[in-house]
């Protein structure tokens, strides 16, 4: 039986199990550090049970690596009088696998 759970990390909700490697923003944290993140719920993925555990609740992560996402491109234009901007940015992201739920 596979058990799924809802972790939130910096205001945002991944489902995870067991074992996954996910990517979320940066977090600052160094590799190969442990950090607790909430369990917001737990189910199976063959029953309609979910459950709601209490709020103390945390699950173990482990930062895998730091890295940088895809670029992003921004381009503002205005017709007629030769006006173009193109903006750039790449976000900080950190890879992390999620050891105990």
């Amino acid at each position: 039986m596979n058990t799924h759970a809802v972790i939130q990390i910096q205001g945002k909700q991944y489902i995870t199990q067991k074992g996954d490697d996910i990517i979320i923003e940066n977090i600052g944290k160094e590799k190969g550090t442990e950090i607790d993140v909430p369990v917001i719920m737990l189910f199976d993925e063959h029953s309609s049970k979910i459950e709601i555990p209490k709020k103390e609740t945390q699950g173990k992560a482990k930062v895998i690596e730091n890295l940088q996402g895809d670029k992003i491109r921004v381009a503002k234009y205005k017709s007629k009088v030769r006006y173009r901007k193109v903006m750039g940015f790449r976000p900080q992201l950190t890879k992390i696998q999620i050891t105990n739920i």
